[in-house]
């Protein structure tokens, strides 16, 4: 069974940083093209980075120049940091992988990391 677990959201002051994980376990083979999202309340979830296997990255337009994605396929995991953050950058960031196992393969998703930006 495949599981994504993220870390690392908090509370922080506008201007500050953080910095999220996510963590792929179980039985992997491989895994594909990776993916932050977020979702505040009473809004649609939205893409803020993603990260294939190989090639480039890509980012929302809010959030070009203050998050980088990376990924070290070593140890099945993700990162987002977070710079220069924004009131607006309140949310939970969800991440997301396509995972090949032996039987399948499956886009999966964590359980969320609550991120809170104070002004």
């Amino acid at each position: 069974q495949v599981q994504l677990v993220e870390s690392g959201g908090g509370l922080v002051q506008a201007g500050g940083s953080l910095r999220l994980s996510c963590a792929a376990s179980g039985r992997i083979i491989s895994i594909g093209s990776m993916g932050w999202y977020r979702q505040s309340p009473g809004k649609a979830r939205e893409l803020v980075a993603t990260i294939p296997s190989g090639g480039s990255t890509s980012y929302a337009d809010s959030v070009k120049g203050r998050f980088t994605i990376s990924r070290d396929n070593a140890k099945n995991t993700m990162y987002l940091q977070l710079n220069s953050l924004k009131p607006e950058d309140t949310a939970v960031y969800y991440c997301n992988a396509y995972i090949l196992t032996v039987t399948t393969g499956y886009t999966y998703w964590g359980q969320g990391t609550q991120v809170t930006v104070s002004s």
